[in-house]
């Protein structure tokens, strides 16, 4: 079970970072295109802002899966200071859990905020509401990372760089 689950978690970051790579590199293209248009020709694309917003996004929840695995993730820093390696460790899945339960709540409340854009977008919108399907998908996948983390426990024995 727990190798299966090591192999879910491989896949997942493997994937995780491959997504976040490419957002970026559609970030940067399509900033850069938007750029030269707007310098050379005066003019630009109605909706490449949006799109750029909408990738920073993607970036951002992809890249933050990918730091949860590799225990890079914001942390409460005075933890480190107060605790010692020891407590920190023990405190370590407990900790995953409960940010698993705080990023399901987030999950849950993207996905209805999602469905009601969804309901109410008129249909030349529609293809703006789709893109804006990493808020859910982003919560789920930092949900799944946290589940993972508490399941797994420690990859190494540091908790905190001292």
């Amino acid at each position: 079970m727990m190798s299966f689950l090591q192999r879910l978690r491989d896949g997942l970051v493997r994937m995780e970072t491959w997504l976040a790579a490419i957002s970026l590199l559609l970030l940067l293209a399509l900033a850069l295109l938007q750029i030269l248009v707007r310098n050379l020709f005066d003019a630009g694309f109605a909706d490449a802002d949006t799109l750029t917003r909408y990738l920073v996004l993607y970036v951002t929840f992809f890249g933050a899966a990918v730091a949860i695995d590799r225990d890079r993730h914001i942390k409460i820093d005075v933890c480190c200071t107060l605790l010692n390696p020891v407590t920190l460790r023990k405190l370590y899945r407990p900790l995953r859990a409960l940010a698993a339960l705080v990023c399901a709540f987030f999950t849950e409340a993207a996905v209805r905020f999602w469905l009601d854009s969804w309901q109410y977008a008129p249909e030349h919108e529609r293809w703006l509401v789709l893109v804006s399907l990493i808020l859910p998908l982003g919560f789920g996948l930092l949900t799944i990372q946290f589940v993972l983390a508490s399941i797994l426990g420690q990859d190494n024995t540091a908790c905190c760089t001292r």
